[in-house]
């Protein structure tokens, strides 16, 4: 958590929580291919290991926002795991804990879905790419 994702009322902002949540995502599946420099490897490169030309992007996002999360200058445990695997999407879902008390504070899901970057054609997930998903349908990919 940063200082500055806090609100007037001493909580991380729910706009804070989105980004929280984009980076738990990336942690656990990697960036797409092409951005950024060498880092650590992501638990599993779905997004980082997509074919030249496939953009990887969000369709939707659901929250609830169970308790308010206060700031800590500590790191937020976060479970992450893949909820739902159709033919053009994956939902991945997410459970952001205090990491002092452990209190659930928010429940999340991702919807991305996969297009040609030239067309924007909606792409059908692949077999090597379901293969790299469906360990971590319903499990979590760390928590």
């Amino acid at each position: 958590m940063r200082w500055g994702d806090m609100d007037a009322y001493g909580h991380v902002n729910n706009v804070e929580i989105l980004r929280i949540l984009e980076e738990a995502r990336i942690h656990a599946f990697g960036p797409p291919g092409g951005t950024g420099g060498p880092g650590q490897e992501p638990l599993v490169p779905l997004f980082s290991a997509l074919p030249a030309g496939t953009q990887a992007l969000v369709v939707e996002h659901r929250v609830r926002y169970l308790a308010p999360l206060t700031y800590r200058n500590i790191p937020l445990d976060i479970d992450v795991w893949v909820s739902s695997l159709k033919a053009a999407s994956v939902t991945i879902a997410y459970i952001v804990h205090d990491p002092v008390t452990g209190e659930a504070c928010a429940k999340a899901e991702t919807t991305i879905a996969f297009v040609a970057a030239g067309t924007g054609r909606l792409l059908r997930i692949d077999g090597e790419q379901k293969a790299l998903i469906r360990p971590f349908v319903g499990r979590p990919v760390f928590a």
